[in-house]
């Protein structure tokens, strides 16, 4: 599942590992949006409707917050990826969203900041392997509550 759409300008890897938390959570979140949205037309959901509602399934703040959790308990996450988790998750963004509590939207943020950190190192591979593990996570899940 390639994502990277082109080279803007490549970063050190050291850049990388400056950058604020919350705009790796920034990236990560364009990041696993295009991928979630790929996953889709693949599987033919192709209405706007459809593809919208679905999408939410995967990219909100409580399906990425379980599937850190879990990615945690299973101990999915190498120390560097653990690191990067927790700055995302005690980052300060001053804002929460209406429908989510504080523990919830900051686990979600770390689980961007992953993608978003991996993503800028260039390790799509490890990126991919996140989000299908993400995908297969709420699918499953959503088979279960049917």
């Amino acid at each position: 599942m390639e994502t990277r759409l082109r080279e803007v300008g490549e970063l050190r890897d050291a850049d990388v590992k400056q950058i604020n938390a919350l705009a790796l959570a920034y990236m990560g979140d364009a990041v696993l949006e295009i991928a979630i949205r790929e996953h889709l037309l693949r599987s033919g959901r192709v209405k706007p409707k459809v593809l919208h509602r679905e999408a939410t399934h995967y990219v909100s703040a409580k399906a990425q917050a379980m599937v850190v959790l879990k990615m945690k308990a299973e101990n999915y996450f190498t120390e560097e990826e653990l690191a990067v988790l927790r700055r995302g998750r005690n980052a300060k963004s001053g804002s929460v969203p209406k429908n989510t509590d504080v523990q919830t939207y900051n686990y979600s943020s770390a689980f961007e900041a992953v993608i978003g950190y991996l993503y800028l190192l260039g390790q799509q591979e490890r990126v991919d392997s996140i989000i299908q593990y993400a995908i297969d996570t709420v699918e499953e899940k959503n088979e279960v509550s049917k």
